[in-house]
């Protein structure tokens, strides 16, 4: 994955700390903010297990139903894409990287109605809140 990667649809911002400090201030941030956390899957410890390598890697699964259900309702193909996923991983250099889905990307994707915009747009200020935290 690269910071090019926007091109397809992914934002992909940088963060100070490791992963598991940037995905464990994620899970919390949206914990506390009232998002369900489906799941959290450690790639590299997966790998780990069947005597792999891989540098850092995980995936957080998140959301809201109440959010939710009104895009699955609109365009039922979006469940391909909920709930949310980000992506926190390390590259070569030993740097964090947080990648998601953009809300314009999803939009465009299944065509669900402008108006639901807003209930996959905070994902991004989610993101952006546990990558700050981790500057102060």
């Amino acid at each position: 994955m690269s910071a090019n990667e926007s091109d397809k649809g992914i934002k992909v911002l940088a963060a100070s700390s490791s992963v598991d400090e940037t995905m464990d201030r994620l899970e919390s941030l949206a914990q506390k903010r009232g998002l369900t956390v489906f799941a959290r899957i450690n790639f590299a410890k997966d790998a780990a297990a069947i005597g792999l390598t891989m540098q850092p890697e995980q995936l957080l699964i998140l959301g809201s139903p109440a959010a939710g259900t009104p895009l699955m309702l609109a365009a039922p193909g979006a469940a391909l894409d909920l709930p949310l996923k980000v992506l926190a991983w390390q590259d070569p250099a030993g740097r964090c990287w947080v990648s998601f889905n953009s809300p314009e990307y999803l939009q465009q994707r299944h065509g669900f109605p402008a108006a639901l915009m807003a209930n996959v747009a905070g994902l991004e200020m989610l993101v952006l809140a546990a990558i700050a935290s981790d500057r102060a």
